[in-house]
């Protein structure tokens, strides 16, 4: 029978420091509680993001990923951003970003700068196309927001909910200047 090691045996760590191995000799499993918990998070944001990307796509015929990309130049200074830190700004690789910023310059709704203090550097720019579907799209994102998941919870829940992704992804819960 597996051995169930209790959250409060170990130290918390976060995301971006090493992993606490489990203690020698032991199988570890959640109990019901951290099951719930964990598998909450999972499904939530798993049916979450499928279904405001399906809202996204349907109405205006945008991505939520792209939404996302969008949404980030729209609130940088200048309504650019360098590759890498546009690409850490939405959970993507490189490589992925760069996928997905051709298909955006293709549409017309941003183009790249060549960085002048770095030559394989380049920006991201909004473009005004970019601009207006953004606008266009974004009702359709903070009405899904709001009905899907924020409408599920008072205000001090969501106060907690804020807290609790900090202590686990410090960072994670500050906002920009944007509305979403």
């Amino acid at each position: 029978m597996p051995t169930t090691i209790k959250t409060t045996d170990l130290k918390p760590s976060r995301v971006d420091e090493a992993p606490v191995p489990a203690p020698a000799g032991s199988e570890p499993c959640l109990d019901h509680r951290e099951l719930r918990a964990w598998r909450g998070l999972l499904r939530a944001h798993a049916a979450l993001t499928k279904a405001l990307d399906n809202q996204l796509e349907a109405g205006h015929g945008l991505p939520l990923m792209s939404y996302e990309v969008l949404m980030q130049l729209a609130d940088a200074d200048e309504h650019r951003m360098r590759m890498r830190d546009l690409a850490s700004s939405v959970i993507l690789s490189r490589s992925g970003l760069t996928r997905l910023v051709d298909r955006l310059e293709a549409d017309g709704l941003l183009r790249r700068e060549s960085c002048p203090s770095d030559a394989r550097g380049a920006f991201a720019v909004l473009t005004d196309a970019g601009h207006d579907k953004l606008g266009a799209a974004r009702a359709t994102h903070l009405a899904g927001v709001r009905s899907m998941f924020l409408a599920h919870f008072e205000d001090h829940e969501l106060d907690n909910l804020a807290d609790a992704w900090e202590r686990v992804v410090p960072g994670a819960a500050n906002v920009g200047p944007g509305c979403g």
